[in-house]
């Protein structure tokens, strides 16, 4: 026997020489004197499951082989991951080319359009501050209001204002309740200033008796001497309340 192999079992016989047997299974005995019952159908059942895993991992390995023949001529792995990888980033780039693209562009034009209404918005901003500058100056500064209206100067812009825009360019023009820009009457062919605009709306006005100065039954743009005993004011630019607005212009009403 070689150096290292283990003595085989024996049959452990009794004086008659017959087979000993426990419970049912016969009795061996290793060479360490030790008696083990062996149990046959146990030893098969193992010996047909230690087959079948050898012929899962036979399966397995003629399959990782057959893989592997793919690759035949390939000396260096890394250089082909890095080539697959470069033909990846290849696929990405003309996905980006084919619809990354057009997002892309989308929220630009978003972002563009955007900047676009804040900048109408400033604009616009910019607009009403100039005409209420411009306008609502001329309108504070004007000699026509304070000379010949009797009404102060944010009720004429409240009447009138509409008539007045400002240019892109800072001038003031007026025009007519039809649309058509107003022209000197002193300097002819020339637009009308901010006061003799005024005058020309004013003179074109319906009801233009009841908010020039001088034209009260008693002259000198005072109430007569009935609505002054009434307690309505002298003028209306003396008027404090609605009421006494609308007192004031029905009695100059009736007086003309």
């Amino acid at each position: 026997m070689r150096t290292g192999e283990k003595m085989p079992l024996k049959l452990k016989l009794d004086d008659a020489g017959h087979v000993v047997v426990q419970d049912g299974k016969p009795v061996y005995v290793n060479e360490d004197g030790k008696e083990i019952p062996y149990d046959v159908n146990q030893a098969n059942n193992k010996i047909s499951e230690l087959c079948k895993e050898a012929k899962t991992h036979r399966e397995a390995k003629e399959a990782a082989e057959q893989k592997l023949r793919q690759f035949d001529g390939i000396e260096d792995p890394e250089a082909a991951r890095k080539a697959i990888e470069t033909c990846n980033n290849l696929d990405s780039k003309k996905l980006i080319d084919a619809g990354e693209v057009e997002r892309v562009k989308a929220e630009i034009n978003k972002a563009a359009n955007a900047k676009i209404e804040e900048a109408k918005k400033t604009i616009e901003t910019i607009k009403q501050q100039l005409y209420d500058e411009k306008i609502g100056g001329s309108f504070a500064r004007s000699n026509f209001i304070k000379d010949r209206l009797a009404i102060p100067a944010d009720i004429a812009q409240a009447a009138f204002g509409k008539n007045f825009n400002v240019t892109d360019d800072g001038r003031i023009i007026a025009k007519d309740n039809n649309g058509n820009e107003i022209y000197s009457q002193i300097k002819p062919g020339e637009p009308a200033a901010f006061d003799e605009a005024l005058e020309i709306l004013v003179g074109n006005y319906k009801n233009k008796d009841s908010i020039l100065r001088g034209n009260q039954a008693t002259g000198g743009g005072t109430t007569s001497g009935n609505a002054a005993a009434k307690g309505i004011p002298a003028t209306y630019a003396e008027c404090k309340t609605p009421e006494e607005r609308r007192l004031f212009i029905q009695t100059k009403a009736a007086n003309n």
